[in-house]
């Protein structure tokens, strides 16, 4: 993810792409949150049900300092009608993504349902998040291209802040995982 997000960035600085500096932000966003994660099952944390509801809250968090900044330099970019650079890595780089990022996703997921982690399945659906956007990110810029469709950078750019929103609400409220797995995994521990 550090290499993703640091060749997002900077090709996306490079082409002038918001859409791409926000999937490599989202990718630093990642980066941290695998962060929290690794802190969070860590020493006397693993049977802490504070440091799950912690890990889970900072989780949410990471989403919600993406969007405003996606969002607005998307919403100044379409306002201005700044064109983005042809960047054919980046267009090497969301490929893989949308290839990668799914298996990577769906396996952290499973995991917090046998551990009953909001927080794991939170961090699990960032990497969903990320296939989704890195579809959404190769399509802007295959877009632009083949047809000079330099107003999809920006849209996929709101695209990006929208499903960031929506997906930290849900990780906030610990929509990421039953109660049911959960139960399980606390009387485990018990």
């Amino acid at each position: 993810m550090t290499i993703e997000g640091a060749v997002a960035i900077t090709a996306g600085i490079a082409a002038s792409s918001i859409a791409l500096i926000g999937f490599g932000l989202d990718s630093v966003v990642e980066g941290v949150a695998s962060l929290i994660i690794v802190w969070r099952f860590t020493g006397s944390r693993v049977f802490s049900n504070a440091a799950e509801h912690r890990a889970q809250r900072l989780v949410a968090v990471q989403f919600f300092l993406l969007a405003p900044y996606v969002a607005f330099e998307s919403i100044k970019a379409l306002a201005a009608g700044e064109h983005p650079d042809v960047t054919w890595v980046g267009i090497a780089l969301a490929a893989g993504s949308v290839v990668l990022m799914p298996a990577l996703g769906i396996a952290k997921e499973r995991l917090a349902d046998q551990m009953g982690s909001a927080a794991t399945k939170g961090e699990g659906r960032q990497n969903v998040l990320c296939a989704y956007l890195a579809g959404a990110l190769l399509i802007g810029l295959l877009g632009n291209a083949a047809v000079g469709a330099w107003w999809l950078d920006p849209v996929v750019g709101l695209l990006i802040a929208a499903v960031a929103v929506k997906e930290g609400i849900e990780a906030w409220r610990g929509e990421g995982c039953s109660s049911e797995a959960a139960s399980r995994a606390a009387e485990g521990n018990s």
